[in-house]
């Protein structure tokens, strides 16, 4: 079992690699995920930390903020990291057997509380799309693309029970929700949504580009709906996700690819 861990920044990945010590996984070393073309002066490499137990291992790396990165980064990492070689499908792959997005985000009031867990059934790009006087006109019933993925349902439910978490959509936003209004227009919407975040969606068009299934799994650090920096609680949303991962392993592990 080889598995990527997409987080957006550094602090995610610390937590994530804290709960995989916790769970008694060995830090195997480090790489630096470069970009192989036109790097440019101001490029700084990714860093994509190995861990191992058992024959299994767990590749951590923070890919960027917001979709669009988080897509670039994964597909990056999933390309170019330690494992990259032959597939199980025609063509070159990257070695792996499951990608997962992991980090913070934002929980709906009442139904993801702070410091929780939430774990994906759906991850849903909730405003990609377009307006129109009738509201908002998702981009799959404009008849091009897609903006939700389904993710594999055995696995997101032993997950589930296994950290004691939520099991329902995730939203990916480009726009952190900032008002009540919004918060009610993504749930009248989404009436499934137990949070957002920024970098699911993207991580998950990168593992599909390679046909690998996908998982999102959020600690919630704040409400979704007015912002109030106050309110945050991102040291314990980050213990929560540590947590987390010490509990998850025996899970992965003894998850098989051929589950649906």
């Amino acid at each position: 079992m080889r598995v990527l861990v997409a987080t957006a920044v550094a602090a995610e990945a610390d937590s994530v690699a804290a709960g995989l010590a916790l769970a008694g996984y060995e830090r195997l070393g480090e790489e630096q995920i470069r970009r192989t073309l036109f790097p440019g002066p101001d490029f700084s490499p990714s860093p994509l930390t190995r861990f191992g137990r058992a024959g299994h291992e767990i590749h951590v790396c923070p890919v960027g903020v917001g979709p669009a990165a988080a897509a670039a980064g994964t597909a990056r990492a999933l390309a170019l990291g330690p494992g990259s070689g032959p597939g199980p499908g025609p063509g070159p792959g990257p070695g792996y057997d499951l990608v997962l997005s992991a980090g913070i985000g934002g929980g709906f009031p009442g139904v993801a509380p702070l410091g929780s867990l939430v774990v994906s059934a759906q991850i849903v790009a909730a405003d990609l799309g377009a307006g129109s006087p009738d509201g908002f006109i998702p981009v799959t019933e404009l008849g091009f693309g897609r903006h939700q993925v389904h993710v594999l349902n055995s696995l997101a439910r032993r997950a589930t029970r296994a950290l004691d978490a939520a099991h329902g959509t995730i939203l990916t936003v480009t726009t952190a929700t900032g008002t009540a209004e919004r918060a009610a227009e993504l749930r009248t919407r989404h009436p499934r949504a137990l949070a957002e975040a920024m970098e699911g969606f993207g991580v998950a068009e990168a593992a599909d580009q390679y046909g690998l299934p996908v998982l999102e799994i959020r600690a919630i650090s704040n409400e979704v709906g007015p912002r109030d920096r106050s309110a945050w609680r991102i040291g314990d949303a980050l213990a929560a996700l540590t947590g987390a991962f010490g509990k998850l392993p025996p899970v992965l592990e003894s998850w098989t690819a051929h589950e649906h």
